[in-house]
């Protein structure tokens, strides 16, 4: 079951879409629930909601797994280059993209502090930290590791599918080093081979990727480093991985 409201986003002084799902037993139960917050929330399980006209297809897979749980979608803002800003934990200087002032901080921020207890307040949660999760794909990705690495105390899990680690790589690596984190911790990162547009490019992306899961691995956080081979940079190839990051994070 799908539901969708408005919600104020206080730092940002806007509202946005909150897609949220709820098992199809929810209504006949009494159970607690866990509880995975995404980014780009519009994306996940409507191909008429999505962007480029294609989810991650969330709803038909949490209907028929084995995990119950509740899942809370956070759209994006699609005005011009919002959801750089906001997507973007750090203020860096990017080759590419230019000059990002990052307001990611404060969205997580919002997150934890206001949507959680809100979240929490109204529905069947199970509020532990453990039961708690962080996911996100492309600058949501990004989003998922900050989060799991600088507010740890709150999310014990994170999946973060091709993640936009390029956009301030070594202050993500500073955050991997220098943040506390709880030894019960897991973490999903994935990339594709086609997103890259060479062999050259593939084995750089990738090296990057497995320098990350070194840092967390020393940390004794358990991470899972999944090279999707054939995997594109889109939904298709994101909502292919579901079964095997659920159950890696989960079970």
């Amino acid at each position: 079951m799908i539901k969708k409201f408005k919600i104020y986003i206080t730092p940002f002084q806007i509202s946005t879409t909150i897609h949220l799902y709820l098992p199809q037993e929810y209504q006949q139960s009494h159970e607690l629930y866990p509880v995975i917050y995404m980014f780009d929330g519009h994306n996940l399980f409507s191909d008429y909601d999505a962007t480029y006209g294609k989810s991650l297809n969330m709803e038909k897979f949490l209907n028929q797994y084995s995990q119950k749980m509740i899942v809370v979608g956070i759209e994006c803002n699609h005005e011009e280059n919002r959801r750089l800003i906001e997507y973007c934990p750090y203020y860096v200087n990017h080759s590419l993209l230019g000059e990002i002032k990052g307001e990611g901080d404060q969205l997580i921020k919002w997150i934890v502090y206001e949507l959680k207890p809100y979240i929490d307040e109204h529905y069947r949660t199970d509020v532990s930290r453990d039961a708690t999760m962080i996911a996100g794909c492309s600058m949501g990705g990004l989003m998922a590791l900050y989060a799991v690495s600088c507010y740890n105390r709150y999310f014990s899990k994170a999946a973060c599918l091709s993640p936009s680690i390029g956009v301030g790589f070594e202050l993500l690596k500073k955050d991997a080093q220098d943040s506390q984190m709880n030894e019960n911790t897991k973490i999903f990162m994935s990339w594709g081979s086609d997103e890259s547009r060479n062999k050259t490019g593939l084995a750089y992306a990738t090296s990057r990727y497995l320098e990350l899961s070194y840092l967390y691995t020393n940390k004794n956080v358990k991470t899972y480093p999944y090279l999707y081979v054939h995997g594109k940079h889109n939904e298709e190839s994101w909502g292919q991985q579901l079964q095997i990051f659920m159950d890696y994070l989960w079970n």
